[in-house]
């Protein structure tokens, strides 16, 4: 198993971040709604995972009438994001090893996520990862969510190495199936916050389950001969 370089996900794949949906859910519902048990329908759980941050809420805006409109829900959570990365978001475990790992190996390393650029620089400086990423990619710069392959190309393009041999890291469903079919060898790694564990069984090179880290990429890598 040959990585020449390496396209992460950041939330729910380098970190435990999904987390924060269920709080954003319940501090909407309890404003809103008056009910802090709030939670989307299971569909549009899923569609937000793969939006940026502005067209979720405003989703969440049009279908459930939160607030006064789709911009001022985008602020507050927005305000809800940034309180969150800077100060208590943190890694899910094995990830910085294997960051460590790939980079000793000489692996060109970049992020591509939905989350919005600022945010993401939030979480870099926060944990300290400017070391192992010469790039970030947006989807919200870009235009386009991981439903297409845009972001995925992009960044390959940028680590200048054959589709083939860039590997995509992901936890969501959506994501996986959008490298894999432009041909991109795909890493799913388990969160408990996210949907369709069996389908990406299937579809991954690799799956990192529940319990495993992602340093048995590492292992599997030591043992193909690297």
């Amino acid at each position: 198993m040959k990585i020449k370089a390496a396209i992460f996900d950041m939330d729910g794949t380098l970190i435990n971040s999904l987390i924060m949906w269920d709080v954003m859910w319940s501090r909407f519902g309890e404003k809103y709604l008056g009910d802090g048990g709030f939670r989307p329908s299971a569909e549009d759980e899923k569609r937000v995972r793969t939006l940026t941050l502005r067209d979720a809420m405003h989703l969440i805006h049009k279908n459930y009438s939160i607030a006064e409109s789709g911009d001022a829900l985008h602020a507050e959570a927005e305000h809800l994001l940034a309180q969150f990365y800077s100060h208590e978001v943190q890694m899910k475990p094995g990830a910085l090893e294997f960051l460590k790992y790939l980079k000793a190996k000489g692996v060109k390393m970049c992020i591509a996520s939905a989350t919005v650029p600022a945010l993401v620089t939030l979480v870099i400086e926060h944990l300290g990862l400017k070391p192992y990423f010469s790039a970030v990619f947006s989807c919200g710069a870009i235009g386009k969510g991981k439903e297409e392959p845009d972001v995925f190309l992009a960044a390959a393009e940028y680590l200048g190495k054959d589709i083939g041999d860039t590997w995509v890291f992901e936890d969501s469903l959506v994501a996986l199936e959008t490298a894999a079919r432009i041909g991109m060898p795909t890493v799913a790694i388990y969160d408990p916050n996210n949907f369709g564990q069996e389908t990406m069984k299937k579809i991954a090179n690799v799956y990192v389950g529940e319990g495993e880290t992602l340093m048995k990429v590492s292992l599997l890598c030591e043992s193909e001969g690297e």
